[in-house]
């Protein structure tokens, strides 16, 4: 990219503020969701793996970690231990015997669609935070910009499979 669209001082204040509100933001989301999933014994991680699984149907453990935004290690301990709880199932491919593949059971399946149905049972701050503006423009914020830094730093894919997990729930 061309120095010439921006000064050192833009930069560094962009980042510093992309930074400041995404760990806020994240903070904010971060409790939402483990109050979401604090009743079925679950964590944010534990979560982020089964609706990845979800998502992608026969996912490799290479997958959820580029799509959970989480080392390969994490997932794989992550996912070990939901098939430990009997929400994951392992498997190999007889094409290819090097990755892992998760899939969710039957119980993992029951437990997303119960976690689904029970949303409303806990706080949601940031979902709070964004009615003043549904209430004032008649729609949520619009994430496109957001959306499009998103794409730029981990590819079409990546947006991809976050769009397709938004189709299933509409």
């Amino acid at each position: 990219m061309s120095e010439d669209l921006y000064t050192v001082r833009e930069a560094m204040l962009y980042s510093q503020r992309i930074a400041q509100l995404s760990k806020a933001l994240w903070k904010a989301a971060e409790k939402d969701w483990q109050a979401w999933i604090k009743p079925y014994d679950l964590n944010i991680n534990e979560h982020h793996v089964l609706w990845i699984a979800s998502n992608l149907e026969g996912a490799s453990i290479s997958d959820i970690a580029k799509f959970g935004v989480m080392h390969v290690s994490t997932a794989f301990n992550f996912s070990k231990n939901l098939e430990e709880r009997g929400l994951l199932a392992f498997s190999k491919r007889n094409d290819d015997k090097r990755n892992t593949y998760v899939e969710l059971t039957e119980k993992g399946k029951s437990l997303l669609v119960e976690l689904t149905e029970n949303y409303n049972q806990s706080k949601h701050s940031v979902l709070e935070g964004s009615l003043p503006l549904k209430e004032m423009y008649g729609k949520f914020p619009e994430l496109l910009d957001l959306m499009a830094i998103i794409r730029n730093i981990y590819g079409d894919d990546f947006m991809d499979i976050f769009e397709g997990s938004l189709r299933k729930i509409e």
